[in-house]
């Protein structure tokens, strides 16, 4: 029976694919061969022995020490696209927002409650403050076309307004979704010179950690109105604050508010509502359980941030599989084949795949391994774990 420990409040859509004749699922399981989490920080939690894999519901894993989970042979799980339509409606809320001063005109239509003047006079007279632009017409880059870029593209461009994408590492999956409409934009600069909006959909990494700083800001047009709904450390914030005090950047809207950006003039800070429907928390659930069990029981993996995309079919005449996880280093399947090979174990399927600097096999045999031959395989120099599957007779 699989072990896994729950974090967070994970949706009942996806709990319920953990079938109870083969699945302990509680937030008190100790020694869990899975994690089920939302924003939960793992940093300073000891990792389990018996633990094999960790599925987040969400597409964002900052709160989970990859690195140290990858030595060891965790497969860490994200759900990258079951949020993204949740995100790209908030998206486009924030265009309309950051546009039409429609926050600023219901709190000053809220202030007049108990004040002895004619309200709709008042409406009628005040209202020339909170004027803004359509957006119909203009011209919006999107930097990032993963999942939520390319929904936001596509939904922009069905609204009216001229669009522009930038990624040049843009998968066919992505470009395939894409609106023949949408633009690209060859290099970073073109986008950030001709844009009127400019919403953000990158992973936060160390490459991308301040992209949006005094350099990357004097190339944009001024008054361009800049939306981040991916993770608040892409921008600079001091920056940001000098190019708002000066109108070089006329609106910010993000979803990861902090402590210099409330109550600053013309930011519109959002508490994290990108995924905060329930549409969003059950598919996010379902992917990430999915995933998991996937992994589990048949030691496939799909959609992970440390190890490679690597699915197998159990082959017919194949009563055990086994997998590896271990470093991409030449010779690798060579060793492990000649390992099973002088045990005189038959290879009825099998799969190597890698990522960077990490790799995974999986092996279907037609015969059951001896506990000696996997000591062999264990000991190969670069193995970093070994895991055996029984198939249900």
């Amino acid at each position: 029976m699989y072990r896994i420990k729950v974090f967070n409040n994970i949706s009942e859509t996806g709990l319920k694919l953990l079938p109870e004749n083969k699945y302990e699922v509680s937030s008190d399981v100790s020694d869990p061969h899975g994690i089920l989490l939302r924003s939960y920080s793992l940093h300073d939690m000891d990792v389990p022995s018996s633990l094999l894999a960790v599925a987040r519901a969400g597409a964002g894993v900052n709160n989970i020490p990859v690195d140290k989970y990858t030595e060891k042979g965790i497969v860490v799980f994200n759900t990258p696209g079951a949020n993204a339509n949740a995100v790209k409606e908030l998206v486009l809320a924030g265009i309309l927002l950051s546009s039409r001063k429609i926050i600023e005109g219901i709190q000053w239509v809220n202030s007049l409650k108990g004040s002895d003047v004619d309200v709709a006079a008042m409406v009628e007279k005040g209202k020339s403050q909170f004027a803004g632009p359509e957006i119909k017409g203009k011209k919006i880059g999107i930097i990032g076309l993963g999942a939520i870029g390319v929904m936001v593209a596509n939904d922009a461009h069905a609204i009216g307004m001229e669009v522009v994408g930038y990624d040049p590492f843009i998968s066919v999956s992505s470009a395939w979704k894409l609106s023949r409409g949408i633009h690209r934009a060859e290099t970073l600069d073109d986008l950030l010179a001709d844009s009127d909006y400019i919403s953000i959909h990158i992973p936060l990494t160390d490459s991308t950690r301040g992209m949006v700083n005094k350099e990357t800001i004097a190339k944009m047009k001024k008054g361009v109105r800049l939306l981040n709904f991916s993770r608040g450390q892409l921008v600079n914030d001091d920056d940001l604050l000098e190019a708002l005090a000066n109108g070089h950047i006329s609106k910010y809207v993000t979803d990861f508010p902090n402590e210099k950006l409330i109550g600053v003039e013309n930011i519109i800070a959002i508490p994290h509502l990108g995924a905060s429907t329930p549409e969003s928390e059950e598919n996010c659930a379902y992917m990430a359980v999915s995933e998991l069990r996937n992994y589990l029981e048949y030691g496939n993996i799909t959609n992970s941030v440390n190890y490679p995309e690597c699915e197998l079919s159990p082959a017919a005449d194949s009563i055990q599989r086994i997998t590896l996880a271990h470093k991409n280093v030449p010779n690798m399947v060579g060793q492990i084949t000649s390992c099973l090979a002088a045990e005189h174990i038959n290879i009825s399927n099998m799969i190597n795949k890698s990522k960077g600097g990490y790799a995974y096999t999986i092996i279907d045999i037609e015969t059951e391994i001896k506990e000696e031959t996997l000591q062999h395989l264990t000991c190969i120099p670069g193995i970093i774990k070994v895991r055996t599957i029984k198939f249900d007779s």
